[in-house]
């Protein structure tokens, strides 16, 4: 098929769907604009109607189409016009007629170009005009049942302002146009219904305040979701996402964002620098395996849930989110086999959940965590503290951490006294000194320090 096909991305679609050995698929490039525009394109009843639109004669069409070559430059047809002009107007009709012949031929070529592509043309705009009866029939059929989503567009229609919708648990499989003439929806929730994709056009919604579309079939969301600069609350978790757009960051009033249950690898790298307003972040059940460094970033997270993904290590810089109450890491099974130092500078922490990893011991300034109330370290291989001390929950562990400190920081001046035998007094004293800005230096750069 030849590649000026392109132009009618739809028509060529259709053709590869009814006959994929005849006639290969559209560009990618085509594609990608072709599907957010008709989103129901895998729709059965769609694709028949579609096929059955197509005339008889486009086999013919194509092979002559195909068989024309490269269309002339409109230079050179521009170019060939005026010498035609030119040589009618200095010699007779016969010499003019043999001179002009290779000008004429330009221009010819480039008129049956110009008349094959009208009638691909034709057939392309033909085949949206049924692509749109046939979804305007889907919906007809769908409103014959559903009051509530005939209320919507009806409301729509005649201009009436509403702020909150809810349609979930519809069966929607589409938004109808209507949808994006509610510029004044500040609640919008499309939860447990057959959505495939979010129009570009949800960005019109500038007011829009919680957006819920959990429990689809999503497998990307639209970049112009970066648009919504309203938007507080955003649901999208048990879709199909493989990943979340870099313009989310621009969603910078967004407190609570759950993307939980999908099919996430990676967070976008600079989500941490856009949603520092961020108070509640569920990524649990994902494929996650590292977190980005912007997210120490999210001065103001209070909540962050990321068990059952594949997380391999946490950041230091995990340490700066210091308004943090609830940190889940559970159930990252073999993959996570230990936790910063740093975590111990998280002292509004009450909630803190390790268990099902591969965790031999905690840092030893665990103590630190006085705010802690409840703890969960089972199911790991511990050794420091044993699991026994464990069981009995985040006192005892904290207590028996702050008495570990106290035997290790009493290792450590006996060292001192050691070193202070050994070289003098003097000495001894220079290497105490030492040895405490030493480790005061190593802890500070611990705790700042970034991965």
């Amino acid at each position: 098929m030849d590649h000026d096909l392109d132009k009618f991305p739809l028509l060529s679609y259709v053709l590869h769907q009814h006959d994929s050995n005849l006639h290969p698929p559209p560009s990618m490039a085509a594609q990608e604009t072709l599907l957010p525009s008709f989103p129901l394109l895998s729709d059965p009843q769609i694709m028949s109607s579609l096929t059955q639109s197509i005339p008889t004669t486009i086999t013919q069409t194509l092979f002559v189409f195909n068989s024309l070559g490269s269309r002339p430059d409109p230079l050179a047809v521009s170019s060939a016009r005026s010498k035609i002009a030119q040589i009618m107007d200095s010699l007779s009709p016969e010499e003019a007629a043999k001179e002009s012949e290779i000008y004429t031929g330009v221009v010819r070529l480039d008129e049956v170009h110009d008349s094959y592509e009208k009638k691909l043309k034709d057939i392309e705009e033909e085949l949206s005009r049924v692509y749109a009866t046939e979804v305007e029939s889907l919906l007809r059929s769908g409103e014959e049942v559903n009051e509530e989503v005939v209320a919507v567009l009806k409301a729509a229609e005649s201009g009436e302002i509403n702020e909150r919708i809810n349609l979930s648990g519809q069966e929607l499989k589409l938004l109808p146009e209507a949808f994006w003439k509610l510029v004044g929806l500040v609640y919008l929730n499309l939860s447990g219904n057959d959505l495939t994709v979010i129009p570009d056009a949800i960005s019109k919604l500038k007011k829009l305040e919680e957006l819920d579309v959990s429990s689809n079939s999503l497998e990307s969301l639209p970049d112009s979701i970066g648009m919504l600069l309203n938007l507080r609350i955003l649901n999208v978790n048990g879709n199909n996402l493989t990943a979340l757009p870099e313009s989310i960051a621009h969603c910078r009033s967004l407190v609570e964002l759950d993307a939980s249950y999908n099919n996430l690898t990676t967070l976008p790298t600079n989500i941490g620098y856009g949603l520092q307003n961020l108070e509640r972040l569920s990524i649990q059940l994902n494929k996650l395996r590292y977190f980005p460094g912007s997210i120490s970033e999210m001065y103001n997270l209070k909540y962050l849930d990321a068990h059952m993904n594949e997380i391999h290590g946490i950041p230091n810089s995990i340490g700066r989110l210091t308004k943090l109450e609830v940190l889940n890491l559970s159930s990252n099974f073999n993959n996570l086999m230990g936790v910063p130092d740093t975590i111990t500078d998280l002292t509004n922490l009450r909630e803190l959940d390790l268990s099902n990893n591969q965790i031999q011991a905690i840092p030893d300034s665990f103590y630190r965590l006085r705010k802690l109330e409840k703890l969960n370290l089972d199911q790991n291989p511990l050794e420091i503290p044993s699991q026994e001390v464990a069981n009995q929950g985040a006192e005892a562990v904290r207590e028996f951490m702050r008495k570990r400190w106290g035997e290790l920081m009493a290792e450590q001046q006996q060292r001192i006294g050691v070193e202070a035998e050994r070289h003098g007094n003097e000495t001894g004293w220079v290497y105490w000194g030492t040895s405490m800005v030493t480790n005061l230096v190593s802890g500070v750069t611990q705790t700042i320090g970034f991965c």
